[in-house]
């Protein structure tokens, strides 16, 4: 299967044999952007989460739809992956980081790191680190990920459930305050396509327009995370 890195290595350094435990820590550094649980793996590298330029599984629309990792979870419990899953303990709020330590079962067969969250307020935009090899020389590793649309959904930009195949964004607590309704909508059709976002269009209208993104809280320009890889 064809691999694809998506992230900007700001430091690099030779690998040598795979290292068997390693830190991972998530940054939000967007103003108005929130990361649904994390999901963090290390797994074999005949494994990738999605292949831009091809169709979303339908795990991967789980996630990026409705911030659902299941799916993600337990194709990667198959192939013998070593998975930590919601290191944030829920949202990761802008601003903020989440930590964990990934003890790999079989470092010589889980040679690839992948990480996904959804982001919110979209319809299937997500966060995505995508089968990076592993440094084993001791460092710190900095990466900078950009945001990717599943296709799998409209950007319509207004409230919705969050359920897979269904129009609308999901709306948890801390974004229900801060976002608009009414919307019309901005975009009818789905892509069909996993592609770099457009980012959210959005408006200033908080009772009607096209969108019920505010474009001054909740627009970004890639990247949107940050990912330090610390092998000691």
């Amino acid at each position: 299967m064809k691999r694809t890195i998506l992230a900007v290595a700001l430091a690099a350094t030779p690998f040598l044999s795979q290292a068997a435990q390693f830190d991972v820590e998530i940054t939000n550094p967007t103003r108005g952007i929130y990361f649904t649980p994390l999901l963090i793996t290390a797994h074999p590298d005949n494994v990738a989460l999605f292949e831009t330029g091809s169709a979303a599984s339908s795990e991967l629309q789980a996630m990026a739809e409705g911030g659902d990792l299941s799916g993600l979870v337990s194709v990667l419990n198959a192939a013998g992956a070593t998975t930590v899953e919601d290191p944030a303990n829920g949202l990761l709020a802008p601003g903020a980081s989440a930590t964990t330590t990934l003890n790999t079962d079989n470092a010589a067969a889980n040679t690839r790191l992948s990480i996904v969250a959804m982001l919110l307020p979209t319809n299937d935009g997500f966060l995505a680190l995508n089968s990076l090899d592993i440094p084993t020389e001791p460092g710190t590793y900095t990466y900078d990920l950009n945001a990717y649309d599943a296709g799998t959904e409209a950007n319509d930009e207004v409230r919705g459930s969050g359920t897979p195949g269904q129009p609308g964004m999901p709306v948890p607590p801390p974004l229900d305050p801060v976002l608009g309704n009414n919307g019309t909508g901005v975009a009818s059709s789905a892509e069909g396509y996993v592609h770099i976002h457009r980012g959210n269009l959005g408006d200033t209208d908080l009772n009607g327009g096209s969108s019920d993104i505010v474009s001054t809280l909740h627009r970004w320009l890639n990247p949107v995370a940050r990912v330090t890889v610390t092998v000691k």
